[in-house]
């Protein structure tokens, strides 16, 4: 499995940062990526629009948050890798 196909089986995921979020890709899907590589990945995902950018200012919150969330292009490719 690539590092984006990894990032599309992780969404959705909030988390209060970056290295949380990527410790807890590694941890649900049991991948063994580097946070490097798994950054890359979210970049690719998010060049691709497959997932949102995930830092994010809700609104009325006093901090950002990092989200993993789908698009609807993401939500497609994550079905054809569950169908897999």
């Amino acid at each position: 499995m690539t590092p984006a196909d990894i990032i599309l089986r992780a969404a959705p995921l909030t988390v209060d940062n970056a290295e949380a979020g990527f410790a807890r890709i590694r941890e649900i899907t049991g991948s063994m990526f580097d946070d490097a590589t798994l950054a890359k990945a979210i970049a690719a995902c998010v060049a691709s629009n497959k997932i949102h950018d995930p830092i994010r200012l809700p609104e009325g919150a006093l901090h950002c948050h990092w989200t993993l969330e789908l698009t609807a292009a993401g939500r497609i490719a994550a079905r054809a890798l569950i169908e897999k």
